[in-house]
């Protein structure tokens, strides 16, 4: 573990096991770096160095009042890599990690970067507007700011049913992983938590989609309720020129978890193709 150290001096959390071609993922909202525990601990026990950080204002990280947007994100990223010096990586990212990881390769391009997965992913955008009809209407994430500040520890603890599914008839509810979600989310702050909400609502990522020239898998679930599926994986395996999608029946927006396994063996698979 580790600190890496921004150009505003903002010090980003990063966890760095293992030894081996990189593999480096980026979690989703509000969580931290500790969401990618099992694929990361399975990887690096198959020869991969796994690296993976807290965003800006999440988790460990500093809590910053500036520099909480997509393209500071994807800039804490580059450095993350620049200072670990990894090349030929794998990146992997998750819901608004898919966001970072797609603005990154937009911004700084794949000259380090041999693969890309997203999962779950909101590019390339989730608000509704007239050339976007498939988004969310802006009172969706309007509702999420208003929960977000009015009580976040409860909405953070309510979130957790449609986020992994766990709301839906016969499913084996885990209140282990609400409470690891909750606990993570507490631990970031409520100004950068509050304005990475617009981050992952109102980017447009189809340019930086466009510019993706490696092999990209793109991973699903169909009953995703917090990014549907229609507006943003549909979507973006036809703007990246190279990309595989896999739907995931009946996944959750949290499958790389409750369908950890399947996860796990797809992503290696893709890896080593």
């Amino acid at each position: 573990m580790g600190m890496s150290t921004s150009r505003d001096g903002t010090r980003i959390f990063y966890k760095d096991w293992g030894t081996g071609r990189p593999v480096v993922f980026s979690h989703g909202w509000p969580l931290t770096a500790d969401a990618w525990d099992g694929p990361m601990a399975f990887l690096a026990a198959r020869g991969y160095r796994v690296v993976a950080h807290d965003r800006r204002s999440h988790g460990r990280s500093d809590q910053t009042w500036d520099g909480n947007d997509m393209d500071t994100y994807a800039d804490d990223l580059a450095t993350l890599i620049d200072t670990l010096d990894l090349r030929d990586a794998v990146l992997v990212g998750h819901s608004t990690g898919g966001g970072e990881v797609t603005r990154y390769l937009g911004r700084h391009g794949t000259g380090r970067v041999a693969r890309t997965v997203l999962v779950g992913a909101v590019p390339p955008l989730m608000l509704k507007t007239e050339a976007n009809p498939d988004g969310l209407p802006l009172d969706v994430f309007d509702g999420i700011r208003k929960a977000t500040f009015d009580n976040r520890a409860q909405f953070f603890k309510d979130l957790t049913l449609p986020f992994y599914g766990f709301n839906r008839p016969g499913a084996a509810v885990s209140e282990g992983l609400r409470e690891s979600f909750w606990l993570q989310g507490m631990m970031g702050g409520i100004v950068g938590q509050l304005a990475c909400i617009r981050q992952f609502s109102e980017t447009d990522f189809t340019e930086d989609l466009k510019a993706i020239d490696v092999p990209t898998l793109i991973i699903h679930g169909d009953d995703d309720q917090i990014v549907p599926i229609g507006a943003s994986a549909m979507k973006s395996a036809t703007l990246v020129r190279d990309a595989t999608l896999k739907v995931y029946s009946g996944g959750s927006h949290g499958l790389a978890q409750t369908q950890q396994d399947a996860f796990n063996a797809d992503l290696l698979a893709f890896i080593e193709a």
